[in-house]
């Protein structure tokens, strides 16, 4: 997967972004069958990345031919990230072993193991100056111990040629076996985030290989294995009804998860599970207000809002 964005690209996510300003329902044309697809609402815009930092940062990735996801995945909050010097970087190769219903990351079967990621990635931390990494990665069930040891082997590249540089680890459920989620909560990122991604009725249909109970065991071992802090993210405009997002929240609570993060859900292509509706940034604003009423530290709410989002506020 490539980090950089050609010229191309970048011009199509201006027309992409400019387009969706207006609130409305549109049918589109494919092999002369019709299909309705949801036009994003104003509050869905974005700024497009600017500043000096930024572009000598985008100068840096694309002179050593780094990878991040922010790029890869065109995240619309990569300028305000890259500022606060935040970056994520996904391992383990860009095909996953799961075919979530919501994610544009192609599934099939991956290739080998890379083992000379790791240091790739650290230099690409180093080079960046990046003072708050966050990693994530495909899920690897072919794998015996679920691709742990280059979740190590990574963490500790990147404290070696990094030591002041804080971590977050955004990790797979590793099929919910407890002695490999013990491996990642033993090495003490700052930060572990494992994303429910969405309310229990649907996880079944959004996640069809993940289960909800298990992601909730993953979350309750990290935090009595002594992880500071835990995280976990939510997708909101799947078809869940506010009542379930609360009951979602009070069960990410019942295992103390401290950090929870609230966001838009977008289609990426019409393939992936239709968008059922857009949250209003007041419906946003209401769940953070009720999630630090239930004693979250820290609450990311809003149409916008990624996994990653402010990740470097989070060290609380």
């Amino acid at each position: 997967m490539s980090a950089t964005i050609s010229d191309n690209s970048v011009k199509w996510t201006k027309i992409n972004l400019r387009s969706s300003e207006l609130a409305e329902d549109i049918k589109l044309s494919d092999n002369s069958e019709k299909k309705v697809f949801k036009k994003k609402p104003n509050w869905l815009r974005v700024k497009l990345p600017t500043g000096e930092n930024f572009r000598d940062l985008r100068k840096l990735v694309d002179k050593h031919k780094l990878h991040t996801i922010c790029e890869s995945g065109n995240c619309p909050n990569m300028g305000e990230c890259w500022g606060a010097g935040t970056a994520t970087f996904m391992i383990l190769g860009n095909i996953c072993t799961r075919s979530c219903g919501f994610c544009a990351v192609s599934t099939g079967k991956p290739q080998p193991v890379n083992w000379s990621e790791p240091e790739r990635v650290a230099e690409s931390v180093k080079l960046m100056n990046v003072k708050h990494c966050v990693i994530t990665s495909v899920d690897r069930d072919d794998l015996e111990d679920g691709g742990v040891s280059m979740w190590l082997n990574t963490i500790n590249a990147v404290r070696r040629l990094s030591p002041d540089t804080t971590l977050e680890t955004l990790i797979p459920d590793f099929k919910g076996q407890q002695d490999l989620i013990k491996k990642i909560a033993i090495i003490h990122p700052e930060v572990v985030s494992h994303n429910m991604e969405t309310v229990q009725r649907l996880t079944r249909h959004v996640r069809i290989q993940a289960k909800y109970d298990r992601s909730l065991f993953v979350l309750d071992t990290l935090k009595k294995e002594g992880v500071k802090r835990t995280k976990s993210g939510i997708m909101l405009g799947l078809g869940e009804t506010n009542e379930e997002v609360i009951n979602s929240m009070k069960d990410l609570r019942k295992v103390n998860v401290d950090i929870l993060t609230l966001g838009q859900y977008l289609q990426p292509t019409k393939k992936h599970i239709p968008v059922d509706r857009f949250v209003t940034p007041d419906e946003f604003k209401a769940l953070k207000t009720e999630g630090l009423k239930m004693g979250f530290k820290y609450v990311e709410s809003g149409p916008l809002v990624r996994s990653s989002y402010h990740a470097e506020k989070h060290l609380f």
